[in-house]
């Protein structure tokens, strides 16, 4: 990680660090009352300044994740709300945890196609493509639908997370979502970058999602490489 992100609407740099450790801890590969490493250290691995990660970790402070002690260090407290932007984004590194990041390949505006599960209200729809990482590794591919009730999306506008653009840009949260997990062919827009070819059959996840009403507001298609990223659910 560095200080300067290519994208001038990706989220803050200590906001991607405190994201990378939530996911770390939520997926066990920090545990409960484990003392991090020194903060020069830590900062030099994660390719960031101090002053940086200091804000990183006073975010998990404040969460109730971290237990900051003067003269002997950070340590890891587990069972507290780890609320996190990416807190329905269910794929991980095969060893846990990751940085969830994006390219955008496509945003149009269009009627939507006759082979689009019904949800929402309008007639029209935002389609997002996107290829996706986990911290540099290449994962998956996504295509978005946003109903056209909510909102116009400038491609411009987006950030590595779509949920915290809903909310920042649009006026609206994710609340809840139905996963429904498969096999399916990697579709023939697929960029080469992928690391499945088109026509393979891979990982494949359909959302559906909603914020304040009935209809669903969001339908999503996610090809993923199962050999780079596992799905996992943690029920508590």
């Amino acid at each position: 990680m560095n200080d300067h992100a290519a994208n001038p609407n990706a989220l803050p740099k200590y906001v991607q660090i405190s994201e990378l450790l939530i996911r770390d801890i939520a997926a066990g590969r920090l545990m409960d009352g484990e003392r991090l490493a020194p903060e020069r250290e830590m900062a030099e691995s994660l390719a960031t300044s101090v002053g940086t990660l200091r804000k990183a970790l006073a975010i998990l402070e404040e969460k109730g994740m971290l237990d900051r002690l003067q003269g002997s260090g950070n340590y890891i407290r587990h069972g507290a709300d780890g609320a996190s932007v990416y807190g329905m984004f269910r794929l991980e590194l095969p060893q846990g945890g990751g940085l969830p990041r994006a390219d955008v390949l496509d945003v149009s505006a269009m009627t939507k196609p006759a082979d689009l599960p019904q949800f929402g209200r309008a007639d029209h729809a935002t389609r997002i493509r996107r290829l996706r990482y986990l911290n540099t590794t290449i994962i998956a591919i996504e295509e978005i639908w946003l109903d056209g009730d909510a909102g116009a999306v400038p491609p411009n506008a987006l950030s590595d997370s779509l949920y915290h653009f809903y909310q920042k840009h649009l006026g609206f949260w994710i609340t809840s979502a139905e996963d429904r997990v498969g096999v399916a062919a990697v579709p023939e827009w697929s960029p080469e970058a992928f690391t499945k070819p088109v026509g393979a059959v891979t990982g494949y996840i359909e959302r559906f999602s909603w914020a304040d009403q009935s209809e669903a507001v969001e339908f999503s298609r996610t090809w993923f490489d199962p050999e780079r990223a596992v799905y996992v659910q943690r029920l508590k």
